[in-house]
C-alpha cells in the first residue's frame, strides 16, 4: 500500500511545472483583472485600480500566508534573528514587496505585458554578474556567455519597439518607452534585494521571511500612498467586487503558485528547478496570448529569441558546472526569488 501511495505522487517536475505555469500567468492575470474593474466602475472609478490590487492584494496574501506559516512564529525563532538581520529584511521587505511591485503595476498600465515579461528577464544576469563580482560565485563560460546573450535580448527588446507617447529621453538620441523604462528598473532593483536576500538572511525562516515582508510592505504602501495621494485614494478598497477577485488572486498566484513551487523544490534536483525557471518568460508571454490576446511584435520575437537562446546557454553551463563541481544548495528563499514577479 506505501508503495502505491508513492507511485500516485505527483512528480517534482509536475509540481514545478504548475508553479511556473502560475506565476508566469502573474502579470497578465493582474492587466486582465484591472481590465475586469473597467467594466465594473463605481461612480466612474474603477475598484480594480493597481493600488488596489497590491494593497488587498497584500493583505490577501498575509492572511493566506499567516494560515500557512503560523507555526514559524515563535519566540525562540524570533529571538534567534538579530536586530540587524531585522533592519536588513526590513529593507528588502520595502524594495521588494513596495517599489518593484509599484514599478511593475505602473509598467503594465503603460506598456504591452509581453514586454515587461521579457525585459523583466534581465534581473537574471543582473543577479550573476552581482553575485560573481561580490560573492566570488563558481561560474562557467557556458553560464557567462548565456547571462550576456540574455542582457542583449532585452536590449534588442527595448531599443527596437516601435516609438510611443510616453518615451523617455535617455540621452546621445536614445528614446525608451517609460513601461519599459519602469521594468528596468524594477528589475535593478529585485536583483540587489535578492543578492542581500542571499548574503543576509540565509538564517531567517522562510515564514517569517515571508510573513513579515508582507506586512511590512502593506503598512509601509498604505501609509506611502495615504500621504501621496490622499485618504480617498482607496475609497474603494471595501468594495466586495475588489475583495472577491483579490483573494482568488491572491489564493491562486500566492497560495497555490507558493504551494506547488516548495512541493516541487523537496522533491526535484537544482538541475531540474533551474530548467523549470527557464520557461517562466514563455508562460507568460503564452499567457498574455490566451488570457488578453496580445501577438509578441517584432521587437519581441527577435529579443525573445535571443534572450531563449541565452537561457539554453545558461542551462547547458548549470548541468555542465554541476557534473565538475559539488554546488552549493540553494536556499528555499533563493529558489522562490529566482522564479519572475509572482504577482504581489
Amino acid at each position: 500500500m506505501k508503495q502505491d501511495s508513492q507511485a500516485i505522487q505527483p512528480s517534482g517536475r509536475v509540481y514545478l511545472l504548475l508553479a511556473i505555469v502560475i506565476f508566469g500567468a502573474a502579470n497578465a492575470i493582474t492587466r486582465k483583472l484591472t481590465e475586469l474593474g473597467a467594466q465594473h466602475l463605481i461612480d466612474g472609478r474603477n475598484p480594480i485600480s493597481f493600488c488596489n490590487v497590491l494593497f488587498v492584494g497584500n493583505l490577501c496574501a498575509l492572511i493566506l500566508l499567516g494560515i500557512i506559516y503560523h507555526r514559524q512564529w515563535q519566540i525562540a525563532l524570533l529571538k534567534q534573528i538579530t536586530r540587524k538581520n531585522w533592519l536588513i529584511l526590513s529593507f528588502v521587505a520595502i524594495l521588494g514587496t513596495v517599489i518593484v511591485p509599484t514599478l511593475i503595476f505602473t509598467a503594465l498600465s503603460l506598456t504591452k505585458v509581453n514586454n515587461v515579461v521579457l525585459i523583466g528577464q534581465i534581473d537574471t544576469p543582473l543577479v550573476l554578474a552581482l553575485s560573481i563580482w561580490l560573492l566570488r560565485e563558481r561560474v562557467n563560460i557556458w553560464i557567462v556567455t548565456g547571462a550576456v546573450v540574455s542582457f542583449i535580448g532585452v536590449v534588442l527588446t527595448v531599443i527596437l519597439q516601435p516609438p510611443e507617447s510616453n518615451m523617455v529621453s535617455m540621452g546621445m538620441g536614445m528614446e525608451v518607452g517609460l513601461g519599459e523604462l519602469l521594468t528596468l528598473i524594477a528589475a535593478v532593483f529585485k536583483a540587489i534585494a535578492n543578492l542581500i536576500s542571499k548574503v543576509s538572511l540565509q538564517q531567517i525562516p522562510l515564514g517569517i521571511f515571508s510573513c513579515f515582508r508582507m506586512l511590512l510592505g502593506t503598512v509601509v504602501f498604505f501609509c506611502l500612498a495615504i500621504s501621496l495621494y490622499g485618504p480617498e485614494h482607496f475609497m474603494d478598497v471595501t468594495s466586495p467586487f475588489l475583495w472577491r477577485w483579490i483573494f482568488i488572486y491572491s489564493a491562486v498566484i500566492v497560495v497555490a503558485g507558493q504551494w506547488f513551487w516548495f512541493n516541487g523544490l523537496s522533491r526535484s534536483t537544482a538541475g531540474e528547478v533551474s530548467l523549470a525557471t527557464a520557461f517562466n518568460p514563455i508562460a507568460g508571454i503564452l499567457a498574455a496570448y490566451f488570457l488578453l490576446e496580445e501577438v509578441p511584435t517584432a521587437a519581441q520575437y527577435i529579443g525573445g529569441g535571443v534572450i531563449l537562446g541565452g537561457i539554453i546557454l545558461n542551462q547547458i553551463g548549470i548541468q555542465r558546472l554541476s557534473k565538475t563541481v559539488s554546488a552549493r544548495r540553494l536556499s528555499d528563499k533563493e529558489m522562490s526569488e529566482s522564479v519572475g514577479f509572482k504577482g504581489i
